[in-house]
């Protein structure tokens, strides 16, 4: 007996998903924001949580971190030049569970015209019937950590007592909600 390939192809619910970061400040504190405007596609087998393949786009200038003169800044060309590069992409190149519900996804972000393989740390909750309509829905949780200077983010201003206004590091926080 073989075990079914089909899938089916789930849509990202923008509207019940929150794309988060959080970024060192003044080498002290840490700064947390989001992007607001998502969009992608999950391919799910018929059974099971895991997915085969996940592609997502974010529009940068959908940026918010509570504070519109650095969300302006965060928009120039000192960091994502969304008027040259719109959107942040990520497409999955290897998904491998590591339990029934949990599993490590691999695959190229691409973050103002730079492409770099990332792997996100996964949690998936069960699948639902969707009472809006329809079809079922699914929900994820998934964590990284990337370094902004391989992204060619590299603005910083030198601090009087020493130190940078800006850390390398980046957390990033998906909470994805996707119907199919």
């Amino acid at each position: 007996m073989t075990a079914s390939t089909a899938t089916r192809t789930f849509k990202i619910d923008g509207s019940h998903t929150s794309i988060g970061f959080s970024i060192r400040h003044l080498m002290i504190s840490k700064v947390r924001g989001s992007f607001a405007a998502v969009s992608g596609t999950i391919e799910l087998p018929e059974t099971g949580v895991i997915p085969v393949s996940v592609k997502a786009e974010i529009e940068a200038g959908s940026i918010d971190t509570r504070e519109a003169q650095r969300d302006a800044h965060l928009k120039s060309p000192d960091f994502f030049e969304v008027e040259k590069y719109p959107k942040l992409r990520f497409e999955s190149t290897k998904i491998e569970a590591t339990g029934d519900k949990t599993f490590r996804m691999t695959g190229d972000l691409e973050i103002r015209g730079t492409k770099r393989s990332v792997s996100f740390d996964a949690e998936a909750s069960d699948r639902g019937a969707d009472p809006f309509g329809g079809g079922e829905r699914v929900a994820y949780e998934a964590k990284t950590k990337i370094k902004r200077s391989d992204f060619g983010l590299t603005w910083n201003s030198a601090l009087e007592a020493g130190g940078v206004a800006v850390g390398d590091d980046v957390e990033i926080t998906l909470d994805l909600e996707a119907v199919g």
